[in-house]
């Protein structure tokens, strides 16, 4: 006999449960602010980052939007159920992240092989960046498309990096359903997905080739696994 595994939820987990609830039972309805961090850190009894992990789930799953110096607000057309279907062209996606996969490895490998002092300056400026905008999606998003490309550019092979900008509009849509799919699957954090961009870096200025293009590999694949489950 096999039984399930009982699973014990995070704190940021049980309020973003409760949050949830009150949304589709209309106590908040849709575009009303919810209470600021502050106050829910305050009314849960729990810090603020924790209040801040359970929010960014929500806002990946497609119950709110939070909007950078404004506050948290339910999302006008809410989510129907909690599966969510993806929005982006799932083949698509799929496509992308096989030829980022080939492309990216090999940029951070060659980028740790020929790195220079300015192109660590350029990447920890980058990931100072994310995380100052750690709350702020745009932000992210941004600063998130702009360390790949920069690891590219620190490869110093012209073809990376002319490969990396040709595919500019297709990398951006996709690294920002990429960041979206993996919050709610891992439910993972803004911290945890900045982690994992410094310890690439840190692979490029310790010029280890092997272990750079294995962490972008391993970067990249959660989100290819994300979508084997669907």
């Amino acid at each position: 006999m096999s039984f399930q595994k009982i699973m014990t939820l995070k704190g940021s987990e049980v309020i973003q449960q409760q949050i949830k609830e009150q949304i589709t039972s209309h106590i908040y309805a849709p575009g009303s602010k919810l209470p600021t961090v502050v106050e829910l850190a305050e009314s849960f009894a729990v810090g603020r980052s924790t209040v801040r992990e359970a929010l960014s789930a929500l806002k990946a799953m497609g119950w709110v939007t939070i909007r950078h110096g404004g506050g948290t607000f339910v999302s006008l057309q809410p989510p129907k159920e909690d599966n969510i279907e993806l929005d982006y062209n799932t083949t698509l996606l799929q496509e992308v992240l096989e030829v980022r996969k080939f492309i990216e490895m090999g940029s951070a490998s060659l980028a740790a092989k020929h790195r220079t002092d300015d192109d660590i300056l350029h990447l920890k400026a980058t990931l100072s960046a994310m995380e100052a905008a750690l709350h702020d999606e745009e932000g992210s998003d941004q600063a998130d498309f702009q360390f790949h490309l920069q690891i590219a550019k620190a490869s110093h092979n012209s073809i990376l990096s002319s490969m990396m900008e040709s595919m500019t509009d297709r990398m951006r849509e996709s690294m920002k359903e990429s960041r979206r799919l993996w919050f709610f699957a891992e439910r993972a954090s803004t911290e945890k997905l900045l982690q994992e961009h410094k310890d690439i870096v840190d692979a490029i200025e310790a010029m280890d080739e092997k272990l750079a293009g294995e962490r972008m590999l391993q970067h990249l694949l959660k989100v290819e696994r994300v979508l084997a489950r669907k």
